[in-house]
């Protein structure tokens, strides 16, 4: 098996690691060069290609049984947005719709769902986002099922906010003295630990005839509200709660502000998947034993 992983960074490393152990010739693409690969990609073949270029993806073209997509922002803006995820689809749609892979699954994100009122969204639930980057990926998923009309097999997933080892957003927050509590504080949060995408994605990738078409949701078991949340690391930490603010966001947001809860059930249900950290609790609790091991922060 001949795997491509576009954008081999915080998710793509992990899966292509999985893919390694797996014996998959792994071919990992990365804007700028890598000067030294960890030993575990060592034997993963690297690529330096800018795929806002149209001439540059084109030496990506070739015969793959696999091609994910896992490019990122890296925190940039709507201009970035627009260059990275959609007008670099345009270019990638060229050169795959010519020579299909056995399956492209492209990464995409629950902000497309713009829902603000707590309810349970699903893949059928409208993607209306008011915010302008999430409508950029919304535009992108749209050349993706464009393509996958016109006979690409092509994998959506939409994954909610990622942590792990070494991104730990609320914690971070938390332990830096800067989160606080507001009025959008009751507000629902979903998150997907780093490992559980790989493991969707390698699911994906098992099932490519059932997976060809679809829209997955890439999300845990248990949404929560970031009130919630800060209560829990609060207890565990044995800390104070953040203190309260009114009138005001307290804490800078990427996204604007949406209140949804996001459904995982066809991915269970469809691919198997199953979550190895089904909530926030499963997941934190590793990265807070790894700072205090490390000297990260004083109880």
């Amino acid at each position: 098996m001949r795997a491509l992983i576009i954008g081999c960074g915080y998710v793509g490393t992990a899966l292509a690691e999985q893919l390694l152990q797996r014996g998959v010739e792994v071919h990992a693409v990365r804007r700028q060069a890598v000067e030294l690969a960890p030993p575990s990609l060592a034997a993963a073949r690297w690529w330096t290609v800018d795929i806002t270029q149209r001439d540059a993806v084109r030496q990506l073209q070739g015969k793959w049984d696999a091609v994910i997509n896992c490019v990122s922002s890296s925190r940039g803006g709507v201009e970035v947005y627009r260059q990275v995820f959609l007008e670099a689809a345009g270019h990638l749609r060229e050169i795959f719709t010519v020579a299909p892979p056995v399956l492209y699954v492209h990464l995409s994100s629950t902000s497309v769902y713009g829902q603000t009122d707590g309810q349970w969204v699903t893949e059928d639930s409208p993607t209306e986002p008011a915010n302008e980057t999430a409508r950029i990926l919304v535009a992108t998923e749209h050349q993706w099922r464009e393509a996958a009309a016109g006979g690409m097999p092509v994998a959506i997933l939409r994954l909610a906010g990622i942590y792990g080892p070494g991104r730990c957003y609320w914690l971070n927050q938390f332990l830096a003295g800067q989160a606080r509590l507001d009025e959008s504080s009751g507000r629902f949060l979903n998150m997907i630990h780093r490992e559980d995408v790989v493991q969707a994605i390698l699911a994906v990738l098992d099932h490519a005839g059932r997976a060809a078409g679809r829209v997955y949701n890439v999300a845990d078991d248990g949404p929560v509200t970031a009130r919630e949340l800060f209560g829990w690391l609060a207890q565990q930490l044995g800390r104070p709660l953040p203190p309260e603010m009114s009138g005001e966001v307290a804490v800078p947001r990427k996204r604007a502000l949406t209140n949804k809860r996001v459904s995982n059930a066809r991915l269970k249900a469809e691919l198997g998947w199953r979550p190895r950290y089904p909530t926030y609790r499963e997941g934190f609790l590793p990265e807070i034993q790894r700072l205090q091991r490390e000297g990260g922060w004083e109880s």
